[in-house]
């Protein structure tokens, strides 16, 4: 459903209709707050890349990378495992309200002998930023010539609509449009309508092409946190894992819930303490005992995180019936390969070998590299695909018009401009 609150604006940007470029769109979202969500951006590794290579190339934590896509971290030396060119997962990352609109920019990257801003783009990044967005972020580089070593923020697409998706906690996920999609096999992969894509992304029609961005809602479990919390706000998408408390505690959403269930994780850290308050019972602590009355419930919750305490809540409940064990999104073990029926075509930047990773400038955010999770008590499947996409249901955003390379595009913009120029604005 179409949040009426939600202001809609588009920006309107002409791209440059160079040989081999074309117009592309973005969902962009307005904002006038300081404030920061956590999002999803749709990545498809252009080359094999270790599992810490990956993380260093967006500056997130390796395991909330796996957990985020429900890989299990249990598997020996997890964070060196070698992930398949042309596979898909979703990278967490902070979106803040940079310059009025919502945008990543903890990204930094340190360029390597023959990059280029299209290259860096179109390649490493699979077309979530464009050359022309890396130069305006970065005053002064040429597009051509970068120099080696040079360390350029890479602003990012993301979304927030209040983590709400009509009426339903959500996660937004931006998703680069490949050739051969359609609006019908997006939602259908995330468990949305087009009807729900085509609002949130203020679509006068459901017409994408190939190099798109869109904003996709997750569906997701929200927290009740307190605001002084450190991790106020906490949402988890659908068949997800989420890392919080200093990563002391492991939360999960299971498919199709809006519960989340929150219990000790199993990372070699210092902990504060996790038993609630004048109990026995310690965090994720479930006990049911069934009456004549119904079934007499006892859960030790968690509650947030605070001046380095975890904050637990024991509550006592009578139910109709008692329930079932706690249900975990199912695991997968870390993927090797990729089926070809999901492998997307080559990138349009020469990519390079495994050997020649990129650099990330900075380190690894949200602690040290080597700290492993164990694996959360979903089960475990082996896994050779890549990763699905989770559940979603929307507030309308706006649209930017900016350029990605598309040969086929350019084809159809020099059929266009060959007889006038004009402008088609999206209502």
């Amino acid at each position: 459903m179409k949040n009426p609150e939600k202001p809609i604006l588009l920006f309107l940007i002409l791209a440059s209709t160079l040989a081999s470029t074309a117009t592309s769109k973005s969902t962009i979202e307005p904002c006038a707050t300081t404030s920061t969500c956590n999002s999803f951006l749709g990545y498809t590794l252009y080359t094999d890349l270790k599992l810490t290579e990956l993380a260093s190339l967006f500056q997130t934590n390796p395991i909330s990378i796996l957990l985020s896509n429900s890989i299990s971290t249990s598997s020996p030396d997890v964070e060196t495992h070698v992930l398949p060119s042309h596979l898909f997962l979703k990278i967490p990352t902070l979106c803040s309200c940079v310059d009025g609109i919502r945008k990543s920019t903890s990204t930094r990257y340190k360029t390597r002998t023959s990059d280029t801003l299209e290259s860096i783009a179109d390649s490493v990044y699979a077309g979530l930023v464009s050359p022309e967005q890396i130069q305006v972020a970065n005053p002064g580089v040429e597009s051509r010539a970068v120099d080696v070593g040079t360390s350029l923020v890479i602003p990012l697409p993301c979304a927030c609509f209040n983590g709400t998706d009509g009426d339903v906690p959500a996660v937004y996920l931006s998703y680069v449009v490949r050739g051969g999609d359609t609006m019908e096999g997006i939602a259908r992969r995330f468990s949305t309508t087009v009807a729900d894509l085509t609002n949130v992304n203020a679509m006068g029609a459901p017409d994408i092409n190939p190099g798109d961005i869109l904003a996709v809602p997750l569906l997701a479990c929200g927290s009740n946190f307190p605001k002084y919390a450190t991790d106020y706000g906490l949402i988890i998408p659908n068949g997800s894992y989420a890392l919080t408390a200093d990563h002391c505690v492991q939360c999960s959403c299971s498919l199709g819930s809006r519960s989340m269930y929150c219990e000790p994780a199993s990372l070699d850290v210092s902990c504060s303490s996790m038993q609630c308050r004048n109990s026995k019972f310690m965090l994720g602590n479930i006990t049911s005992q069934e009456t004549s009355a119904g079934c007499k419930l006892t859960t030790c919750t968690y509650n947030g995180f605070a001046n380095g305490t975890i904050l637990t809540t024991l509550s006592r409940s009578l139910q109709p019936r008692c329930p079932g064990p706690p249900q975990l999104a199912p695991l997968i073990a870390p993927p090797d390969t990729v089926p070809k029926e999901l492998m997307y075509a080559p990138s349009p930047s020469p990519a390079p070998s495994p050997s020649h990773a990129p650099e990330s400038d900075g380190i690894v955010s949200g602690g040290p590299s080597s700290a492993v999770a164990a694996a959360p008590r979903g089960p475990t499947v082996a896994s050779s695909s890549s990763i699905p996409g989770n559940p979603a249901n929307g507030p309308a955003g706006s649209v930017s018009f900016a350029s990605c390379p598309s040969s086929y595009h350019a084809f159809i913009v020099f059929l266009i401009a060959s007889a006038s120029y004009s402008f088609v604005i999206l209502v």
